[in-house]
């Protein structure tokens, strides 16, 4: 009887996660729903990551790995995986996570008792808003990302047609916030969501994880993708634009804000400052502003739009705050 669920692709993108890729997957090959097939793509690791994943194709069928030669990061090693899969839905697993048992079994099953596009399970290791049980439009979905909540910016812990998938490739040029691109044009060409909140996806937060990455040029590339999809939305659902752009508005002061206390030389700061500014302004609305949750984070918004050198001081006063043990 399981043969005839249809089979499901999960995709493991692996670099140098020694330590962790043998929980993610030996979580995967304790999964409940076993008519799936796991993509291991070893993005040319230099530690024994890859020999721990070519141990577990030896001993379980479902499993294959993807030797990619040189590094190409991750949204290529995902799109790597997504060509090669055969299933018809696919669902992500960051290797150095771990999921439940009930992962797959669970999202499939809901996707069937609520016949939504794309269903999503909820998440340990990361604070977040708790939502409930329920079923969500398309304009839903796509505020819900700008709002955290269940979604927060990340492929994994979700369920997707694998048609849905390969509509979306992953932008091999972004090298942070790239799964917040692929969820705004996903989540674009569907109806409807389905979410449960058990805890079945665990995120485990280390220092050397592509979302800590210390060069800031490359974390700057998350400036393309809030930059792309506000001017989606401006043609395509100028429903949700808003909310798009007071995330633009925080992106865009939360880079700034790094650029003051990384301490660069001053000319190297006040680049980057007047580069963010030029965001502030392009995305600029009463509307957005209003959204920000707090007065403090719209005041630097503010003064960020209305002078570089006021943010750089009103940075440093707040820096030094922090320090005191401040919010």
């Amino acid at each position: 009887m399981e043969q005839k669920k249809p089979l499901i692709s999960v995709i493991v993108p692996v670099y140098n996660v020694e330590a962790y890729v043998e929980k993610c997957l030996a979580s995967l090959a304790a999964q409940t729903y076993l008519n799936m097939e796991v993509i291991v793509v070893d993005d040319a690791s230099t530690d024994g990551g890859g020999v721990i994943c070519d141990a577990w194709a030896a001993r379980d069928r479902r499993f294959q790995v993807l030797h990619l030669p040189k590094n190409r990061g991750l949204s290529a090693a995902r799109n790597e995986g997504v060509r090669r899969a055969s299933g018809d839905y696919i669902s992500f697993v960051d290797s150095d996570d771990y999921v439940e048992p009930g992962l797959l079994e669970t999202l499939y099953r809901s996707l069937l008792e609520t016949g939504a596009d794309i269903s999503v399970c909820g998440t340990g290791g990361m604070t977040g808003e708790e939502a409930r049980a329920a079923v969500y439009s398309r304009e839903e979905a796509l505020r819900w990302i700008v709002w955290h909540g269940f979604f927060l910016y990340s492929a994994w812990g979700k369920l997707y047609p694998a048609e849905l998938v390969k509509a979306c490739p992953f932008h091999e040029g972004v090298f942070c916030s790239e799964d917040l691109l692929f969820l705004y044009q996903a989540f674009q060409r569907i109806d409807r969501l389905s979410y449960t909140p058990e805890k079945l996806y665990y995120y485990v937060c280390r220092k050397g994880s592509l979302s800590h990455n210390p060069d800031f040029e490359r974390k700057c590339t998350a400036l393309l993708v809030i930059d792309s999809i506000c001017e989606d939305a401006a043609i395509r659902s100028r429903e949700v634009l808003p909310d798009f752009q007071q995330l633009a508005l925080e992106i865009y002061r939360d880079f700034a804000r790094e650029a003051v206390e990384r301490n660069m030389k001053a000319g190297q700061t006040f680049r980057y400052l007047k580069r963010f500014q030029k965001g502030v302004r392009r995305h600029f609305s009463r509307r957005a502003l209003a959204l920000l949750p707090r007065a403090r984070g719209r005041a630097a918004v503010l003064a960020l739009y209305t002078s570089t050198a006021a943010f750089w001081v009103l940075s440093r006063v707040y820096a030094r705050i922090k320090r005191r043990g401040g919010e």
